[in-house]
């Protein structure tokens, strides 16, 4: 059994990874033989992740307020605390909070064998952000 006790501090997201004001709270990291990471992401309004893949895929679970998702190719889709998104393995895609509203979710995913939980690509610009969503 390990216990952590008083979190690191909150970390601003880097700029090259999300747009807007973006913060994450560590949850788990993977300590062999668990492959397990975790953060809880706090999302100001309409601030996002850039477009990016998990090589094990990755779930989301809505903590509070509202957000957007969206697979490459698919709609955007609106989401409430206490959904949960499942993203396949190597699924582009991105998520954020909607435009009026914070979103809070936590991030679950596993590292590969190489240690690898995500592959960052392009920043979601404007024009894909503000297509309109699926309530």
């Amino acid at each position: 059994m390990h216990i952590t006790r008083n979190c690191p501090e909150t970390k601003l997201a880097p700029a090259e990874w999300f747009t807007g004001t973006v913060y994450s709270d560590e949850v788990a990291t993977p300590v062999e033989p668990s492959r397990v990471s975790a953060s809880s992401v706090h999302f100001a309004p309409r601030s996002r992740t850039a477009w990016h893949t998990h090589p094990c895929g990755q779930t989301i679970y809505v903590t509070e307020g509202v957000g957007r998702c969206q697979r490459r190719g698919g709609a955007i889709e609106t989401i409430r605390a206490g959904d949960r998104v499942y993203f396949e393995p190597g699924e582009d895609h991105w998520h954020g909070a909607e435009p009026t509203r914070f979103m809070t979710h936590l991030a679950l995913q596993e590292v590969d064998d190489q240690g690898t939980f995500v592959a960052w690509g392009e920043h979601v610009s404007e024009k894909e952000y503000n297509a309109v969503a699926i309530v």
